[in-house]
């Protein structure tokens, strides 16, 4: 079986899985207690928020602990927007429906039950939030603006300096969704000029169920989880230290492998993009043509069923996924392609190809030669007898 699917998931490195480990049964004490064995863990834990914090170029103590980048997205967008409101009264959110859905149905939530002004931001026809965009849309009661640093469903990458010195101009909150892109992109929050960002450890070869918030000193946020005080009070809970440590170690190794990862994935990624375009009649690629992920092609096939072409490459042996992980099984296009204005007969028919550092110049050979049989065969299959 050959894994396609590094944007959904990545498997745990064993550099990292081995830095994990003596957490889960040697040094196992609680943070929060005083003896010994919560001093263990403690420093563990400040380790790990100094070593994000170099990667990020940031104070550690600007490092808030997540369950993942879906809570990261949710405490940055729900907490922010409600503190600026109580200081200041404004209640405008900007974001757009090609973002991640723990940012877009976090956003709708805040209007429909919060009382929250929410305006869709648009996107170019590569799924880009444009500065022009954001510049009409921003106001004096603007509260908070969210634009992804990369799409996780097409692989574009928005130009977010461009995004957040219009925030910044503004005196708005500027939050990134960086979960995707921490992988392969920099992520250093002074260059981006950034107020929030959102990390995610499963994404760059570190463990499921933890994840990483960048608040800049100075933004407030009302914690959507309150208890015990832990970080800062800002997130209450007792610390899961041994997928704290296994995600500064991930962070840590994404950033110093990163050139290296990336000019591996890119001319494979080039190939298939390439390849699959050539081969396939009535095919497009989604996202930007440059401005993407290394490792990330993305497709649309005309009158095909993505997610039953998604079982035929399993059964051939591959796994892909059909745009966003969290979409597979749900008949309905995905937001983030309707909102590039794809029709249904196009939107339907979603392929997301993405590599990881271990894929090899032999598995996408082998994946080309068989993808345009494939879509030929699930195009036959789709069309109404």
């Amino acid at each position: 079986m050959i894994y396609f699917d590094h944007a959904a998931t990545t498997p745990l490195d064993a550099r990292v899985l081995e830095r994990m480990l003596p957490y889960f049964r040697e040094n196992y004490g609680n943070p929060s207690s005083i003896h010994r064995f919560g001093q263990k863990a403690e420093t563990a834990l400040e380790e790990a928020r100094e070593t994000i914090a170099r990667v990020l170029h940031c104070q550690p103590q600007e490092i808030i602990f997540t369950s993942g980048g879906s809570e990261a997205d949710n405490l940055a967008l729900r907490g922010a927007s409600l503190a600026r409101r109580k200081t200041s009264g404004q209640e405008w959110i900007l974001t757009a429906k090609t973002e991640h859905p723990a940012v877009s149905k976090t956003a709708e939530q805040l209007e429909k039950e919060y009382g929250f002004l929410l305006e869709w931001l648009d996107v170019d026809e590569f799924g880009r939030v444009t500065p022009e965009a954001l510049g009409k849309a921003v106001c004096g009661n603007t509260a908070l603006i969210s634009a992804m640093y990369a799409n996780n469903e097409i692989g574009t990458i928005n130009p977010l300096r461009d995004l957040s010195e219009i925030a910044r101009s503004n005196r708005i909150i500027f939050h990134t969704d960086a979960v995707q892109a921490a992988a392969y992109l920099d992520v250093d929050v002074t260059k981006l000029n950034v107020d929030l960002l959102s990390l995610g450890g499963h994404k760059f070869y570190g463990p499921k169920g933890v994840g990483a918030l960048y608040v800049r000193a100075g933004v407030e946020l009302i914690p959507h989880q309150t208890g015990g005080g832990q970080e800062s009070a800002q997130r209450a809970g007792t610390h899961n230290v041994p997928y704290i440590v296994g995600l500064a170690e991930a962070l840590k190794l994404a950033c110093e492998e990163r050139e290296s990862r990336a000019a591996h994935v890119r001319p494979l990624r080039d190939q298939i993009i390439g390849q699959t375009l050539e081969a396939i009649p009535d095919s497009q690629l989604t996202g930007h043509p440059e401005e993407r992920l290394p490792n990330h092609a993305s497709f649309v096939f005309k009158d095909v069923d993505g997610n039953l072409l998604l079982q035929l490459l399993d059964s051939a042996g591959f796994a892909c996924s059909s745009g966003s992980a969290c979409k597979t099984g749900n008949p309905e296009p995905s937001e983030a392609l309707t909102a590039l204005g794809y029709s249904r007969a196009w939107a339907l028919g979603s392929l997301r190809v993405t590599l990881g550092k271990d894929s090899t110049a032999e598995q996408v050979d082998s994946f080309l030669k068989i993808l345009p049989t494939l879509v030929e065969k699930a195009r036959a299959l789709t069309k109404p007898h």
